[in-house]
């Protein structure tokens, strides 16, 4: 009877690990294959940032409208809008706000510092919230452009930004220049790391360190649609009457993620966007700064609702591109990997333990163990190596962006990320399960927190 039991839980564990090894090497080999496209992209055109002194003037005047859309953000809004106006100085600009009439506490918050600066405007929508981030972006659509026949001036574009975000004194320059040539502008945003919750904040720096430091400048470079982060973008007034001409609203209410979809869907339109890594004068990247969630369980609701939006229910509303356009057709594919990648995961922890398992289960019973066999071990060995290339790859973009220390950080950070992605997957599953039942979308945001110190960043 036990000699059944061993072999059983063998042929598990061999199974289990077969699963994963083949569900890592595809992944793997797709991840090589972004490094090498990136290797090309900068041998041939060198670093991938530009002088702030290098930008074209303005080719049109207007200026820009910041959308900040706010549900229960009364602890971080006001320090929020007194840092962007003390940053953004003598721009042309206004900062529209999106309250709920339901939400005292932020309609409060917002009016102290519009009543001493009229170029914050309170916009408080009809729903009660929470609704979605789109149904929110919209109502100050719909105030902007009250606002631009009362004046007579037309806005040149909308700006996006979080309640939480610092705003880099420079990025109204950067996106007043690039946005006339192109019509979608996206700076890097630079997650802050809370020293006490290093492991969980830390991942998300890891993540956008990569993502906004290599892959989303790949993917503008390659042509294929530059999905927008909701905050740090830059959007002409011109493509979201062309979104609202099309689909009734610039900004979809039935979208969980509407800023992926909205970038998808202007490129789809035929605009071009722009992945801006800019420095300033003293040689800092002008990008927004924020602090993501610092513990596990609201690093997971985040992250089930951005694999909800993108690669469950943004697979079935915004689907594919042309059929010609190879590129899009890649990177949308990596969008929505997420589900399967969690699967294999899971699949390799849990072969993981059944090899301990298995082993004390063979000294105890003194049965001798199998062999994984050839074809298996070459195939962990290639798997072995991906992994360390592809850790190597993570501190470096880690590194350059947070110094040599967090690059250390970053490598027992990619367990804690997939824990959390493990854990968001199966929300995500129950979050995608209710909209096909009917269920409408709403604002599952978390609770946010503005660095006391955000003056000097």
């Amino acid at each position: 009877m036990g000699a059944l039991v061993v072999a059983g839980l063998d042929a598990i564990v061999r199974e289990l690990t077969l699963f994963a090894a083949v569900g890592f090497l595809v992944g793997g080999i797709d991840d090589l294959l972004v490094d090498v496209a990136w290797l090309g992209h900068r041998l041939r055109h060198g670093t991938t940032r530009q002088p702030i002194s290098s930008l074209p003037a303005p080719a049109r005047s207007g200026g820009l409208a910041v959308f900040v859309p706010a549900w229960d953000e009364a602890l971080v809004i006001g320090a929020m809008l007194r840092t962007a106006l003390a940053r953004y100085a003598d721009a042309d600009y206004r900062i529209y706000v999106g309250c709920y009439p339901n939400d005292r506490a932020t309609i409060d918050a917002v009016a102290a510092v519009a009543e001493h600066d009229s170029r914050i405007r309170l916009v408080i929508g009809g729903n009660p919230g929470p609704t979605t981030k789109a149904d929110n972006l919209n109502a100050m659509w719909r105030a902007m452009q009250r606002d631009d026949a009362a004046s007579g001036e037309r806005t040149r574009g909308v700006v996006l930004h979080d309640a939480e975000d610092v705003v880099h004194p420079a990025e109204l320059r950067v996106f007043a220049a690039l946005i006339e040539r192109h019509p979608l502008v996206q700076i890097p945003v630079l997650p802050l790391i809370d020293s006490e919750a290093r492991l969980v904040s830390g991942h998300y720096a890891d993540e956008f360190a990569d993502s906004h430091g290599r892959q989303m400048v790949l993917r503008a470079a390659l042509g294929a649609g530059l999905p927008l982060s909701g905050v740090g973008c830059a959007i002409a007034v011109e493509v979201l009457e062309a979104l609202a001409k099309t689909y009734g609203a610039p900004f979809d209410e039935g979208s969980l993620t509407e800023d992926y979809e909205l970038g998808l869907r202007v490129g789809a339109l035929g605009y071009s966007a722009c992945f801006a890594r800019v420095e300033d004068a003293a040689g800092d990247l002008v990008a927004v700064r924020a602090f993501f969630p610092s513990t596990v369980m609201a690093a997971v609701r985040q992250k089930a609702r951005w694999m909800t939006g993108i690669a469950l229910a943004g697979w079935d509303r915004i689907g594919w591109a042309r059929a010609t356009h190879l590129a899009d057709h890649w990177m949308r594919m990596r969008d929505r990997r997420a589900p399967l990648a969690v699967i294999v995961l899971a699949a390799a922890y849990l072969a993981a333990v059944g090899w301990g398992l298995s082993a004390v289960l063979h000294l105890v019973t003194g049965i001798e163990g199998s062999s994984v066999g050839r074809a298996l071990s070459i195939v962990l060995s290639i798997n072995a190596a991906l992994l360390c290339w592809r850790l190597a790859w993570r501190a470096t973009s880690t590194g350059r962006a947070y110094g040599w220390r967090e690059a250390l950080w970053s490598v027992p950070r990619a367990v804690v990320g997939n824990l959390i992605a493990m854990f968001a997957a199966i929300r995500a599953a129950g979050q995608y399960a209710r909209l096909l039942a009917g269920a409408p979308p709403r604002w599952d945001k978390t609770t946010h927190v503005f660095p006391s110190e955000a003056t000097s960043l």
